[in-house]
């Protein structure tokens, strides 16, 4: 973990530079140029294959102002790490990646105002916001370089299996696999991140909340992969032990989904802070006693996790 963190950081930063460029780009009206995404993809993939924590514990590393450009590099992260665990073979993996990271290009022909606004949005601008990924498609359909993978997860990434999402209201097998897919990490992402309207929820929440939408709303097939990638407790979750113990989750476990590896850092019952252990709870007798919100503990997780 700790050793592919350093490369990790490098191919986040990146990702997020290679985004920004293309997204302003196209916001400015200049033609859609992707030559790097293959690319970028590829180092993503490697790393995710030398250690699937390192990368996936950036994902969390944004503010409210860059979300709309890394929540395109974490959906592509997310991608290629569910694709790994769906078993897709090494092109489609690509493929997915690329799908991930342009799969929001829509919103560059959206105002920022409406992106970016802190209340409510008003029926008509909500509607405007919605045409995102119709607009994504128009994009990309004029780019040749542009697979059909990328072209049907931007467009459908807000489906539901139950038909009851945007823009074409799709459902059961009208909805390729890609497309579920996208709709699993994108929602992951963007209730786990800060938005200018919401605080985010913590990683392990988001996916309680995730599982008591899935009926109708995630094929659950995809889903229960995805929740195999990135855990029941994913990376940057802070818990708190029968032993009176916090730590934040650093890795996963292979042996249990439920008995991650987390670093060990303080004592609820001395109330101070103990020298640091990293403790694998599948090896240990101390088990899960609660989820804790690091904001009641005035903690940064981000700094606690080493990234």
């Amino acid at each position: 973990m700790e050793e592919e963190l350093s490369s990790a950081k490098k191919i986040h930063n990146k990702a997020k530079e290679v985004v920004t460029t293309m997204f302003s780009d196209v916001r400015m009206g200049k033609a859609l140029e992707i030559e790097e995404v293959a690319s970028l993809v590829d180092e993503i993939n490697q790393s995710l294959e030398r250690n699937t924590n390192a990368l996936l514990s950036l994902i969390r590393l944004k503010n409210a102002d860059e979300y709309t450009y890394l929540h395109s590099v974490a959906v592509c992260m997310l991608m290629v790490a569910l694709g790994r665990q769906l078993n897709l073979n090494g092109d489609q993996v690509k493929q997915v990646g690329a799908a991930g990271l342009l799969h929001d290009i829509g919103k560059m022909a959206v105002p920022n105002e409406m992106l970016n606004k802190p209340d409510k949005l008003t029926d008509e601008e909500f509607n405007i916001v919605r045409q995102h990924p119709q607009r994504g498609w128009e994009i990309l359909k004029s780019c040749y370089q542009v697979d059909e993978v990328a072209l049907d997860v931007c467009l459908h990434h807000h489906e539901r299996v139950d038909g009851r999402g945007y823009p074409e209201k799709l459902s059961g097998d009208a909805l390729t696999l890609f497309a579920r897919m996208g709709a699993v990490c994108d929602v992951y992402d963007a209730i786990s991140s800060d938005r200018c309207y919401k605080k985010a929820w913590g990683p392990a929440e988001s996916i309680r909340k995730m599982v008591s939408w899935r009926e109708g709303h995630f094929d659950e097939v995809v889903f229960h992969a995805f929740v195999k990638t990135i855990g029941i407790y994913p990376n940057g979750t802070l818990l708190k032990l029968k032993s009176g113990r916090l730590g934040v989750v650093i890795e996963q476990s292979k042996k249990s989904l439920t008995t991650p590896i987390i670093k060990i850092f303080f004592s609820t019952r001395a109330n101070a802070h103990i020298p640091i252990e990293i403790l694998d709870l599948s090896k240990e007798t101390d088990g899960i006693d609660n989820i804790e919100d690091p904001l009641k503990w005035q903690l940064d997780v981000n700094k606690i996790q080493g990234i």
